[in-house]
């Protein structure tokens, strides 16, 4: 019998929710657990340390439970800070998610990037590193933008688009270029592909290509599940296991996110909170 492939998503939030839907369109036969650490969300406000702590705790537990074939580090932060530490603490194999700043040097044009991220990530040494490796050449503006986080949330939880905040945000980005012509945009947190198709309908960024980790992302889980066969299996054979953190994690919520993950596939899906502190 086929071995079914096991994949955790794990991330402090929704932003990770992109994430598993590409992984889910590269691999739709699959047992996916998208775990939510939603009573520590969000994850940029944790010292380094805490949050290392954190995650390897919970990591542990998830391990020893799921046994997944490999595991995704759905957020940013995490994946900077953590991600070192989880690889020499387990043998399963970890996936990162760092801002896509390769494919963006490789799209653009004009030699012009942006980097739209939180805060926390456009501050970091490891996405000045990225510059240095992969765009060196070109010129690199950045803006860190929290609200970006907020309207995306919105957007997924209540299908409203704060369209001013959202032009102003990137307005925020793309002013610091002052030969106007930045024509390729990363999306460096998993939260901004929840509005991509917004920002695409921008008319004052018509021109611009925007960038996420996601097909990427899916890709490299398709390397590490090896010679797995998934892809010659009905897509009915998709699990799908949401684990949240939070107790007060709703219904409404559970549904918004299964919803978005599973409205194209034929799946089973189960609810659990980790009863963890």
């Amino acid at each position: 019998m086929a071995h079914i492939a096991k994949i955790l998503v794990f991330d402090s939030g929704a932003g990770g929710l992109t994430i598993a839907r590409e992984i889910l369109a590269k691999i739709p036969a699959c047992e996916l657990t998208y775990v939510a650490d939603n009573a520590r969300f969000p994850y940029g406000l944790m010292d380094d340390r805490e949050l290392i702590e954190r995650v390897s705790r919970l990591m542990k537990e998830l391990v020893n439970a799921l046994n997944p074939d490999v595991i995704v580090i759905a957020c940013n932060t995490a994946s900077t800070i953590a991600l070192p530490h989880l690889r020499s603490s387990f043998d399963t194999p970890f996936v990162g998610v760092v801002p896509a700043i390769k494919p963006a040097s490789e799209s653009t044009s004009s030699g012009v990037i942006g980097i739209l991220a939180t805060p926390a990530t456009v501050e970091r040494e490891y996405t000045d590193q990225l510059i240095r490796d992969f765009a060196n050449s070109h010129k690199v503006f950045r803006f860190g933008s929290s609200k970006l986080v907020e309207v995306a949330e919105n957007y997924l939880y209540y299908g409203k688009i704060d369209r001013q905040a959202l032009q102003l945000e990137i307005m925020q980005l793309c002013k610091q270029d002052p030969t106007n012509t930045m024509d390729t945009i990363v999306l460096g947190c998993t939260h901004f592909p929840l509005l991509k198709e917004q920002l695409s309908e921008l008319s004052a960024f018509s021109a611009i290509r925007w960038i996420d980790s996601g097909e990427a992302i899916a890709r490299r889980v398709h390397y590490c599940l090896g010679q797995i066969e998934h892809s010659s299996k009905p897509v009915n054979t998709t699990k799908l296991r949401f684990v949240y953190t939070s107790k007060q994690t709703t219904a409404e919520v559970m549904h918004i996110h299964q919803h978005y993950l599973a409205k194209q596939l034929k799946s089973s899906v189960e609810h659990q909170i980790l009863d963890t502190p």
